[in-house]
Formats: C-alpha cells, sequence, structure tokens
C-alpha cells in the first residue's frame, strides 16, 4: 500500500464507525455488491439534493458512479475498527525510510526553487517554509505520487459500505461541490481513502482551508505548487500554529529520571492513543532542571512542551510544543509528525 494511503487511514482511524440510521443504512458488514450499490444511490442522491447540490452537478455525478470493491477492501483492512492495543513499533526504522538523503535532497531543491515564495507563504501564515514542504514532501513525495482513485466512486463506496457512513456522505457531497465550483471530475482524483491534490486534503478540507499561493484567483492544489503550499500553511495556521516556535527538539534524557511523576494529566478528546505516549506539559526550564538536555537548539525556558521516548528510554527522545500538536492535527501519529518535524529540520540545514 502506498505512503499516502497509510497516512489518510491513520486519519481516518480518529472518527468512530458510523453505526446511526436505519435498517437500510446500517453498515454493511457482510457481502456489499455493485447491487446494493445502486439500490443505495437514491439515498445518497437525496443526501446531495437537501445539501443544495446543483441539479446539474448531480446529473452529472450520478449517471455513471461505478461501486469500487478495491477501495472496500482497503477500507476493512485498516485498523480501527478492531478491540486491542497492538504492540507500538520502533520509530527508527520508519525515521530512516522517510526521513532520508534522497528525501531531503529532493527537499531542497523544491525549496532552492521556490524559496522566494515561500518566504511570502510563511510571513502570511507565520508558519515555518520548511514545515509546509515537509509535509508536501511526506504526503506525496513532493506532488510525484497523488492517487488516481476516482473520488466520487470512492467515496460513495464508503458512504454504502458504512462503516463511517456520515464522514464519506459529506466528503461524497464536498467533492459535489468542487465539481459546483468548476473543478471537473477528471481531475478529483486521490487516495482511495478521499484525499487530493498535493496536501493530500479530503474535499471537506479544500473546502475549508485552501489557499492561493501564486494571486491567480484559484487555489489549485493539484497542480501547483504555490497553491498546495500555500493551503499546507493556512491549514496549520488555523488549527493554532504558534510562530516562531520550534515544533520539538531531540534531547537526551538521563538513565536516572524518575518517570512515575510525568504522566499527563488530561485525556485526549481525539486520537487518545497518539496523545497518550506524551508526558504531562512542562516548561523547558523544568525539563532542564530534571536533567533534560536538547541536542542541537533550544527551545525558550518558558515555552511549554511534552516528553515523547518514542523508541524508549534508551534512545533519543523529543521535547515537543503546541506546533508538534498542530502537525498531529494534520495526520495524527507520532511517527508522522516527528519524520515532518525532522525532514523539515533537515531541509533547512
Amino acid at each position: 500500500m502506498r505512503l499516502l494511503d497509510q497516512m489518510v487511514a491513520m486519519a481516518l482511524a480518529a472518527f468512530p464507525p458510523y453505526h446511526g440510521g436505519t435498517a437500510a443504512t446500517a453498515f454493511q458488514s457482510g457481502p456489499v455488491s455493485e447491487a446494493g450499490f445502486q439500490a443505495y444511490l437514491p439515498q445518497l442522491r437525496g443526501e446531495a439534493q437537501r445539501a443544495g447540490i446543483s441539479q446539474r452537478t448531480i446529473d452529472l455525478a450520478f449517471s455513471n458512479l461505478q461501486f469500487s470493491p478495491r477501495t472496500v477492501e482497503l477500507d476493512r483492512a485498516q485498523p480501527g475498527g478492531t478491540a486491542g492495543n497492538p504492540a507500538i513499533p520502533p520509530f527508527a526504522p520508519y525515521r530512516r525510510e522517510h526521513v532520508n538523503p534522497a528525501i531531503i535532497g529532493n527537499g531542497k531543491r523544491v525549496y532552492a526553487a521556490n524559496a522566494s515564495r515561500l518566504s511570502q507563504i510563511g510571513r502570511r501564515y507565520g508558519v515555518e517554509p520548511t514545515v509546509m514542504l515537509a509535509i508536501f514532501g511526506h504526503e506525496t513525495s513532493y506532488g510525484v505520487v497523488t492517487g488516481n482513485f476516482d473520488l466520487l466512486n470512492s467515496l460513495a463506496s464508503l458512504a454504502y459500505e458504512g462503516r463511517r457512513r456520515q464522514l464519506f456522505t459529506d466528503e461524497f457531497i464536498a467533492t459535489l461541490r468542487l465539481m459546483d465550483r468548476g473543478y471537473p471530475r477528471s481531475q478529483l482524483k486521490g487516495s482511495w481513502a478521499g484525499a487530493t491534490g498535493y496536501p493530500q486534503f479530503l474535499p471537506s478540507v479544500y473546502l475549508r482551508v485552501a489557499a492561493d499561493g501564486d494571486g491567480d484567483g484559484r487555489a489549485n492544489i493539484w497542480s501547483n505548487q504555490a497553491d498546495a503550499l500555500a493551503s499546507i500553511g493556512n491549514y496549520l495556521s488555523s488549527a493554532g500554529w504558534k510562530p516562531n516556535v520550534p515544533w520539538g527538539v531531540p534531547v537526551t534524557v538521563p538513565a536516572g529520571l524518575n518517570r512515575s511523576g510525568l504522566g499527563a494529566r488530561v485525556t485526549s478528546p481525539r486520537c487518545e492513543r497518539v496523545h497518550g505516549r506524551h508526558s504531562g506539559w512542562k516548561t523547558m526550564g523544568e525539563w532542564r532542571r530534571l536533567g533534560i538536555a536538547p541536542q542541537g537548539r533550544g527551545l525558550p525556558e518558558n515555552e511549554l512542551a511534552t516528553l515523547l521516548e518514542p523508541d524508549g528510554p534508551t534512545e533519543t527522545a523529543y521535547l515537543l510544543t503546541t506546533n508538534y500538536r498542530t502537525i498531529l492535527d494534520y495526520n495524527c501519529s507520532n511517527f508522522y509528525a516527528l519524520s515532518v518535524g525532522l525532514l523539515a529540520d533537515a531541509i533547512a540545514r
């Protein structure tokens, strides 16, 4: 499975399975079929009509919707719908795969080609340009791998299957809104789970934060790097990015650190397992007094940070700021967020 599919699947794991509705709209736990899909479509068409989608777009979209069994197969293979807490693999191999010389080198080349525009976008949104670029690189290898699933077919199939029916119905309708805005269906392709364009936005995210990066009045995240990077910057800014604060720093943890009182006191309402690996918040000054020393650049003494030890007490740990939580908002995976931060730092060097 491609990286972007894995990333979207982890993000979607934050949404609980949908079990509401009548028997006719319940989760299709058994076999699914083209016939069952076609029988479901009038219900989906009604949802689109109630949402105010133009009749022209509805007629155009529903004239050739096709069930995508591959989409449902991939969705059912994802974690999140089963009980249990599988063992967390080590971060180091993931880091070697996603923060390596080739990816760093490509990032530096894209940065050099877009330096002036990136600087403008960074000032506009208060986000470090290399962080935007690292997300671009992590999501689609700087635009090389964006997915070729037809969004309408995939999203309609996932709505029919029903495990997250309301989510995928909403995303299907958001895709229709993009068509209402003049984007052709041929352009609306992406991951099996509905993520599209260079930033791999779900359609509803595009509607919320897509931004024009080059001043042509259009937010084209499918083939325009400036627009894609501006959209990523706007996403992070809207999610609470704090200007001029690093995402975090690698640290060395003393062997004798007493961790018994470091646990978080508040449970996150979203992605609980991801956030549950972090300590409670302390200022950098408090962490220093515990003997935890940054490797390289540090953070201001009064900056709040949490401790994450992804590979255990004897390996490199990280002190993470609120900006790290903003990267988690983009994709709720510690490995994803760490690799984005580390890739951004490597591109900047």
